[in-house]
């Protein structure tokens, strides 16, 4: 299976575990269904907590995909039809015949990339101007070139590999013509290829003169006589099964591609985006460009028209549906379905599955089509299951939490072989990221990414055993967040210190003083931050919140 026929399940930016755990789990009841190529991933770091819960259930970390726009590996054919910088036109046009192409790189021992040939060189070669009657006979090639071509019987050869420039002639005329055709032109007899039928004179005169090949048409035999007086003068000759007029031009495929290959190739990363590639393709004349390596070795190659064609990557997004959230590139290929619970926020330019159902959790959703398609999960992707729907609801005490959820937990208890308020301590007690992340890393640990009315900000949410982690970092986080809307270009930004025992929180804010203003909750800090007694959720309790605060202001402000 090639990487193009993947499917990857992906959450949001910054991932918190019902994002990876919802992403694990459903790829694992698509591989159960039947299906294949569903690969789990993410776009975003984990922390201690998410990797508490995969080491518990034994579960790897997902795909990390930082980028899903199409990229030239993702466009360009990777089974390239090449041929050999040594092959002669004969090969490279039964290759050009056989697999139905218009351009062949032509490669070294080594598979870098020399150049390229096409029909529409080869055009100029086999048909050149009428100014040029020399070019129309003149061959660059072997004697064994000129017999693999022919498929010729071989009598005679002197030096049969030696790469030569020779000239056809065709002794289609009585002795005393021959004569003055030999003689006609500068061309040396020992750079001259002749073609004849059964004229034993003109057979006979070839070798006395010393031509460099003689070509006996027709599979006619020839005379004993005739092969001993070739080997004694040194004169190859080798029998073609073809007409004369067949041969001479069979004769000139025999050419060595290196006369006419095109070295000046358009040339780029398979790495590069698809969208950067702009005005070096709208305005190149080349027929294909090629894809390399950093050692200049071939990899593939793609036409104008295959930048056009359908993009192949396909997305299940879980636990998101707003592009802003989603992995950079989402909107550049093919969102197949998408599993979530929050609000909606996606538009898709083809119809696609889409499971939205207000619960706490989009693993709850999951365990739901488990349900529903009569499949057990093994006790590791219950155990994951019932990760996610712990964290996203607090063990089921978080204002999110919905009847569904409750069942599904104790659906899944069941399967799992643990129970919810074991598993919850072991993941509540796995770490304070406070501790063990920078400043940086802790905004953006669980951050997503909004605009309403007219502003652009953030939220992040941060869950601690308490808040004391939080004081004693506090300025640092301050000036964090500050850092972060002048990066981001954001209007505010937001973190929401959660204690997940007495279900309270603290939040800071950053910018735009009259929202900050407007903020209802209690100030318990010189600067803006506030007590939000009894809001432990993001989703449903503060992001509702600000949206109805932002409508009281005036936007852009």
């Amino acid at each position: 299976m090639s990487e193009q026929d993947f499917t990857y399940i992906i959450g949001h930016k910054n991932p918190d575990a019902d994002s990876i755990c919802s992403a694990i789990a459903y790829a694992n009841l698509k591989t159960l269904k039947g299906h294949k190529g569903f690969i789990p991933a993410r776009c975003g770091n984990t922390n201690a907590r998410i990797e508490t819960i995969l080491n518990k259930f034994s579960q790897p970390v997902p795909l990390f995909i930082g980028d899903v726009s199409p990229r030239v590996r993702d466009i360009m054919v990777h089974d390239v039809v090449k041929v050999h910088e040594n092959a002669t036109l004969f090969e490279a046009l039964e290759l050009i015949d056989t697999n139905d192409v218009r351009v062949l790189p032509a490669v070294d021992d080594e598979g870098k990339l020399k150049g390229f040939v096409s029909i529409f060189q080869m055009g100029d070669y086999f048909v050149p101007k009428f100014s040029e009657p020399r070019a129309m006979r003149q061959v660059h090639t072997s004697i064994n070139d000129v017999a693999n071509a022919l498929r010729a019987d071989v009598k005679v050869t002197q030096n049969p590999d030696s790469l030569e420039d020779m000239y056809v002639k065709i002794g289609a005329m009585d002795i005393r013509s021959f004569g003055k055709l030999t003689g006609s032109d500068a061309i040396p007899a020992s750079e001259t290829i002749i073609i004849v039928g059964d004229r034993w004179d003109i057979q006979q005169r070839s070798i006395q003169i010393g031509v460099r090949l003689l070509v006996i048409t027709g599979s006619l035999g020839v005379d004993p006589e005739v092969i001993e007086l070739a080997r004694e003068k040194g004169v190859s000759l080798i029998i073609s099964p073809l007409d004369s007029a067949t041969t001479a031009w069979t004769i000139r495929t025999a050419t060595r591609i290196s006369k006419i290959i095109e070295t000046q190739s358009v040339v780029f990363s398979p790495d590069q985006l698809v969208k950067q590639l702009g005005w070096r393709v709208a305005n190149s004349n080349a027929q294909a460009f090629m894809v390399t390596d950093d050692s200049d070795r071939l990899l593939g190659i793609f036409s104008k028209t295959d930048i056009l064609k359908p993009k192949k990557t396909k997305l299940i997004l879980v636990d998101h549906n707003e592009m802003s959230q989603a992995v950079p590139g989402a909107k550049e290929v093919n969102i197949v379905e998408v599993i979530d619970h929050h609000r909606l926020g996606i538009n898709t330019a083809q119809p696609i599955r889409f499971i939205n159902d207000p619960v706490g959790s989009t693993c709850t959703i999951i365990a739901e089509q488990f349900r529903k398609s009569d499949i057990e999960p093994s006790p590791e992707i219950a155990g994951i299951m019932m990760s996610g729907i712990i964290s996203d609801t607090l063990n089921l005490s978080g204002p999110t939490s919905t009847k569904q959820d409750s069942e599904a937990m104790q659906w899944l208890e069941n399967l799992a072989g643990v129970t919810a308020i074991d598993l919850a301590t072991e993941i509540f007690n796995s770490g304070s990221i406070i501790l063990t992340m920078s400043p940086e890393e802790i905004i953006r640990a669980d951050q997503k990414f909004y605009e309403e009315n007219g502003l652009k900000f953030s939220v992040s949410q941060i869950e601690e055993l308490g808040f004391q982690n939080f004081w004693s970092s506090e300025d640092l986080l301050m000036n964090a967040l500050d850092r972060l809307v002048k990066s981001e270009s954001l209007d505010f930004a937001c973190v929401l210190i959660t204690d997940i025992n007495k279900h309270n929180s603290i939040l800071m804010v950053t910018g735009h003083d009259e929202f900050v203003s407007n903020i209802s909750y209690p100030n318990i800090h010189e600067g803006p931050i506030f007590d939000l007694k009894g809001v432990v959720s993001r989703k449903k309790q503060l992001i509702p919140f600000i949206s109805s605060t932002l409508k009281t202001i005036a936007p852009g402000r």
